[in-house]
């Protein structure tokens, strides 16, 4: 049997949900280089709206061949290092205007995050269905709901602020605490949801006010 195209995996719909995050991640990016953080940040959050939907979709889906089955699960892998390694990353440095102090935390979080994601990639979910470490989506999750808060402090002191939390959730990403899988619970997909939606109105909000 001949192999299929590259292309022809695009309409698996996990597939094309996993790069509608990617999409995400990517404007997320483009937005930090040019200092409009407020869309920015509504970016990382629909970046984990999208990876969390192409898990649901893809566990309803009854009939997909085990080829599509490696692809989405290597496609979804290589997205969250853009979106909950590389992103963070660039966050860091570029809101503290890439100072070179704060790339040591901007590495860890990629390094970490990398090392999260190729352990999970390899052993799975531990014996009671439970991550190993912090799953790295909750990087994002909490990054977005810090910088709320930027507004209060001088940019110096978020940046450092941006930096030590960053570290601790690297830490946390690559320790032996074992978390549940939030997106396999119905009612956490329900509050992501809406926390998307309060995210999204608010920083739309504050980048048309001021």
């Amino acid at each position: 049997m001949s192999k299929k195209s590259i292309l022809s995996f695009i309409k698996d719909l996990p597939n094309i949900c996993s790069l509608m995050g990617l999409v995400c991640s990517i404007l997320a990016i483009y937005f930090m280089f040019i200092g409009i953080y407020q869309i920015a940040m509504i970016g990382m959050i629909w970046a984990v709206g999208f990876d969390w939907a192409d898990g649901i979709i893809a566990r309803k889906i009854q009939n997909r061949t085990k080829e599509e089955k490696i692809f989405g699960g290597q496609l979804d892998l290589l997205i969250d290092i853009v979106s909950y390694g590389i992103a963070p990353a660039i966050l860091i440095l570029s809101f503290s205007n890439f100072n070179p102090l704060f790339l040591l935390p901007a590495l860890i979080m990629l390094i970490f995050g990398v090392m999260r994601l190729s352990y999970f990639s390899t052993f799975g979910l531990s014996e009671e269905a439970k991550y190993t470490g912090l799953a790295i989506d909750n990087n994002s999750i909490v990054l977005v709901f810090i910088f709320l808060f930027s507004g209060y402090f001088d940019k110096i002191v978020f940046s450092i602020l941006l930096g030590i939390v960053g570290v601790f959730l690297a830490i946390l990403n690559i320790s032996d605490i074992k978390t549940p899988k939030l997106s396999g619970n119905p009612v956490n997909v329900l509050i992501l949801s809406i926390y998307i939606v309060i995210i999204t109105t608010f920083y739309t909000y504050s980048f048309l006010v001021f």
